[in-house]
């Protein structure tokens, strides 16, 4: 078929005159040359293709040829489908005896760009100057006149380009992460299914691997965000993938902000006469952390840096909070409790 219009356009072939309006306003927007100093050449050349390409679809003449036999058959030499006179930028002619032929002119692109906006250049600054292919530079002759204002009006963002493109809602799954990989930092490989679609607007699925890099000391709730990696179709964006954090419970470890917490179940002798808690760290180290206090029920040893690294300061780290489950003796003897007041008493 050679170029495919309706690629260009970024429409489905079941496209509405309302689709292709909307399409040719926000791509000639995007690649007017004007719009574009620094790759003037590809813009010039992408800002005719899209003008030949709207000119071409919002016709149904020119469409309908262009359905049947492409782009060879609007210009090179292939009778046009049924009846009609000729559209704008369109010629029939004889061959000899031979049956009438359809032959289509491309319109200057600025020509189409005036006449669909109502004035020729919106961006400030050109004034009349030299036009590349498919420009001309008596048709900027009003450079600068509207300055960008057109922008807001048309925009990325803007109301009316809300109405042209909706963005389907975001698709959020849960990543459970062990403590261990939140403290140390880990790579995930997500597989995901997807359906893409191609330039005739049929969808096919494909499989993709998606990279997570958890960073040290990533919190519940921490949102990675794989832009538009939803299904495709037409006339709306795809959306967002997002992977949310979600911590799995850890059998020694609880976690409160930046701070590591766990619980140490002792005896009664051993909160009043000393304990030394043995711990093996998230990243199997070993800490022997002797306490000398008297432990009471709310006593808490804090360890200091030895919490979770902080994710915008990986240098720094919380701290590790030790709290104690004293297990008091059910029953006494009376000896017991004989020697123990003699111990105690003031």
């Amino acid at each position: 078929m050679g170029v495919d219009y309706y690629k260009i356009l970024q429409v489905d072939k079941n496209a509405t005159d309302d689709d292709l309006k909307k399409a040719y306003r926000k791509l000639a927007m995007k690649w007017h040359p004007d719009k574009n100093p620094n790759n003037k050449k590809e813009a010039e050349a992408k800002f005719k293709q899209i003008s030949e390409a709207y000119e071409v679809l919002s016709d149904s003449q020119k469409r309908a040829v262009y359905d049947q036999y492409g782009e060879e058959g609007l210009k090179g030499q292939m009778p046009p489908p049924g009846e009609g006179g000729p559209g704008g930028g369109a010629t029939f002619f004889q061959t000899g005896d031979g049956p009438t032929m359809f032959r289509f002119n491309p319109r200057n692109a600025d020509d189409i760009f005036a006449e669909f906006f109502g004035f020729s250049s919106p961006f400030g600054g050109m004034g009349g100057g030299g036009g590349g292919p498919g420009m001309r530079s008596g048709s900027r002759s009003f450079g600068g006149m509207f300055g960008d204002d057109i922008f807001s009006s048309y925009g990325e963002g803007r109301p009316t380009m809300n109405q042209t493109l909706r963005k389907a809602p975001p698709i959020e799954n849960k990543l459970p992460c062990g403590l261990e990989e939140l403290y140390k930092g880990t790579t995930k490989k997500m597989k995901i299914s997807r359906e893409i679609a191609d330039a005739s607007g049929k969808t096919l699925p494909v499989e993709e691997i998606l990279t997570i890099d958890i960073k040290p000391g990533w919190k519940k709730g921490t949102k990675i965000t794989f832009p538009e990696k939803g299904n495709e179709q037409p006339n709306v964006i795809p959306a967002d993938l997002v992977f949310i954090i979600d911590e799995k419970p850890h059998s020694t470890f609880s976690r409160e902000g930046n701070d590591l917490v766990v619980t140490q179940r002792i005896s009664l002798a051993e909160a009043l006469t000393g304990y030394t808690v043995h711990l093996t760290t998230l990243d199997g180290r070993t800490l022997t952390i002797p306490i000398t206090n008297v432990i009471h029920p709310m006593y808490e040893e804090v360890v200091p840096k030895e919490g979770m690294p902080i994710p915008k300061e990986p240098s720094k780290r919380g701290n590790l909070r030790i709290k104690f489950n004293i297990k008091f003796p059910t029953r006494l003897t009376a000896e017991q409790k004989t020697g123990i007041k003699k111990l105690l008493a003031p």
